[in-house]
């Protein structure tokens, strides 16, 4: 089924045109879209360059960048708004959907989707039941984390030696708790100044109790052993930077105790709840922090006196039982008689022993003196004597010197080595006779040839004999 197009004359009797063309008189050209929307911005942004906007927070969202987005909606009617970074950065609190806000800023367009926003320049809770909803919110989802458990809760300590105080120096709540302190039990206290209402006083806080819990222990400055983050009464208003979540966090993650103390006693914070010790006032902050002095030194003299009685009780009982069981105890007399007998014997054997042992070695010494006898010794003299002889003898006797005596000759080679044989002669060339008075060196003739004597090398010098030897020495066979 086919629908007809539509007559092209229209409904005032103009006829429809195809092609634009410009009408005689008409003196609004036509406008590009980013014209009319940068009009259409001008017009939005000068009627509207400083505007209050009261309305509930929805689709809350901080960006990558660092951006914060949202809409602002009535039951009737709702517009988005942007928060750029510089201003979100500094923001009073944690916007969160369902929270009613008043905005602040100018009213613009984004021409990139044909939508008008508001850029907010501030950003408040509208009224304190906004703001208790604000709270209830964040403590919720801080419980839900278990921030607020009680098993982690720190017992604190009974006698801190260093007290942290996280406080402004200039208010009445630092007087009071050291005047406190002074009263009860005199302790080094270190203060922490910080803003505790206003802008950037939760950041403060913040870095304060971490700055704490950083020290080391044995530092230029001590380390405390107790916190105190304390501040005075005020609206819920002055004092929301202790509900700010950076506070909480930090109270949660400090591993020292922390007493909170913020305004009084019917004021609550979330300081309080993740604190491990709410106290209702800073002056009570004190009364909690120490004892009093007074008192622990008549409990410690109490303490003192009951050791002492005690003592005395033990010793004056341990006493009497020594003293019964003495009685028991046999007497000295009795209990050394046996000893002393037993020592007496044993002085006898020893002198018996003694007596004898010197009998033994008396008999081995004068039989091994026998053979030290002088007659003894002369009989081994004579003896090795005639041995001695007998050897010298032999040695004579096989002295090669006393051959040559007889007519032969010892042959050396020009070395001086002796020849044995007649062709180890013939090959030295030159020789040595050695007769029993004296030494002829002498040529061997080669092929009927009488070779020239070689010149005669001085004779080694002999070594001299031992003393008291007689005849040759044994070392001239060599």
């Amino acid at each position: 089924m086919s629908v007809p197009f539509p007559d092209p004359a229209s409904d005032d009797g103009t006829e429809a045109r195809l092609l634009a063309e410009a009408v005689p008189g008409d003196n609004a050209p036509a406008l590009s879209v980013s014209q009319l929307s940068a009009a259409i911005k001008r017009t939005v942004e000068d009627g509207f360059a400083r505007v209050r906007v009261r309305g509930e927070l929805s689709g809350a969202k901080r960006a990558a960048s660092g951006h914060f987005y949202a809409a602002l909606k009535d039951d009737n009617a709702l517009i988005d708004m942007v928060m750029w970074k510089g201003q979100a950065g500094r923001l009073a609190f944690r916007p969160e959907d369902g929270i009613e806000v008043i905005a602040t800023g100018k009213l613009t367009t984004y021409p990139g989707r044909s939508k008008y926003q508001l850029v907010v320049d501030t950003l408040e809770v509208a009224g304190e039941g906004a703001l208790m909803l604000l709270f209830e919110k964040l403590k919720a989802r801080l419980g839900g984390e278990g921030l607020f458990d009680q098993t982690r809760k720190q017992p604190l300590p009974y006698l801190p030696q260093v007290i942290g105080v996280v406080t402004s120096p200039t208010g009445a709540v630092i007087r009071d708790i050291l005047h406190r302190l002074a009263d009860r039990c005199p302790t080094r206290v270190i203060v922490w100044p910080v803003l505790v209402q206003g802008e950037g006083a939760a950041a403060q806080v913040a870095n304060a109790v971490r700055g704490f819990d950083a020290l080391a222990p044995g530092g230029p400055v001590p380390r405390p052993d107790l916190v105190i983050v304390a501040r005075g009464g005020g609206s819920i208003e002055d004092l929301w930077a202790f509900n700010e979540e950076v506070v909480v966090r930090a109270i949660a993650d400090c591993r020292i105790p922390t007493i909170s103390a913020v305004g009084h006693e019917t004021d609550v914070t979330l300081a309080d709840y993740v604190a491990d010790v709410r106290a209702p006032t800073p002056t009570a902050a004190a009364e909690m922090a120490v004892p009093v002095r007074a008192e622990l030194q008549a409990q410690l003299a109490t303490w003192q006196g009951r050791m002492i009685g005690a003592a005395n009780r033990q010793q004056a009982l341990r006493s009497e039982r020594l003293a019964a069981l003495a009685r028991h105890l046999p007497r000295r007399e009795a209990l050394y008689a046996p000893q002393r007998q037993r020592l007496d014997d044993n002085g006898e054997r020893l002198d018996r022993a003694q007596r004898y042992r010197l009998g033994v070695v008396a008999e081995r010494l004068a039989t091994r003196s026998e053979a030290l006898r002088p007659a003894l010794l002369e009989r081994r003299w004579d003896r090795d004597r005639a041995k001695l002889e007998g050897l010298g003898r032999l040695l004579d006797s096989l002295d090669p010197r006393a051959l040559l005596s007889r007519g032969y000759a010892m042959v050396r080679d020009g070395e001086g080595a002796i020849v044995t044989t007649a062709a180890k002669a013939r090959g030295a060339g030159h020789l040595r006779l050695q007769f029993a008075d004296g030494e002829v060196p002498v040529a061997v003739s080669d092929g009927g040839q009488t070779l020239p004597p070689a010149a005669p090398k001085p004779a080694r010098k002999q070594p001299p004999a031992a003393p008291g030897a007689t005849g040759r020495g044994q070392g001239e066979l060599f």
